[in-house]
């Protein structure tokens, strides 16, 4: 059975729509960030950054949310959600899960802990204005890509759907969220009807009606 060290809406939430999708045995642990439980001695030596998630299975313990979405498609090749080896639909997965944790979900880092770059009032204040123009661009760039196709990778539903739609929750209190852009926002829709994602917010106590309150 796998454990899954989680705390709601943060970078546990992608792995636990695929562990969910897959039907796969879980269990949740829970990691109370308001507790600092991220910060123990005990939770450190699973991911010595202090961060969440990490993934226990069997003698395997892994950290990085997107490395841990992969493992999980790889445990269960037979479920679609990471394309055959040598496909050119993999290599795009990868490309797409690169750019998501790379670029979006740094720049949404940098953005929502501003004091990580700068102690300073005034650069807080730029470094919050830099980030919201980068995560525009992105989003932008996410956008354009959806233009012609029903999931980030064609017409098939891929692990970078999931780790998209976690990240989606967090812009959600951006001025230009997600639900503004017209075929971003079309996807997002069209997620909020699968199972998993259902499932899962309604467990960590996510509400999806919030993406359709927004107007493009």
């Amino acid at each position: 059975m796998f454990q899954l060290y989680y705390y709601p809406n943060n970078a546990s939430l992608a792995p636990h729509f695929l562990l969910h999708h897959l039907q796969a045995p879980y269990e949740l642990v829970l990691v109370d960030r308001k507790a600092n439980a991220h910060k123990s001695d005990d939770y450190l030596r699973l991911n010595p950054m202090g961060r969440i998630p990490a993934l226990v299975d069997g003698e395997l313990t892994l950290f990085e949310s997107a490395a841990i979405c992969v493992h999980l498609c790889e445990r269960y090749p037979q479920s679609g959600l990471l394309p055959p080896v040598g496909s050119h639909e993999r290599a795009h997965v990868f490309q797409w899960l690169m750019f998501l944790t790379n670029t979006l979900q740094s720049q949404l880092m940098a953005r929502y802990y501003p004091s990580r770059q700068t102690d300073d009032v005034e650069g807080v204040t730029s470094v919050i204005a830099a980030q919201d123009r980068r995560i525009e661009e992105s989003l932008a760039i996410l956008d354009a890509q959806l233009a012609t196709s029903a999931y980030l990778v064609d017409a098939q539903l891929t692990a970078c759907d999931y780790y998209l739609f976690m990240l989606a929750c967090w812009c959600l209190p951006l001025e230009r969220s997600p639900a503004r852009y017209p075929h971003l926002s079309r996807y997002i829709r069209l997620l909020c009807d699968d199972l998993s994602i259902k499932a899962v917010c309604a467990l960590e106590g996510i509400d999806l009606s919030r993406f359709t309150l927004v107007g493009i």
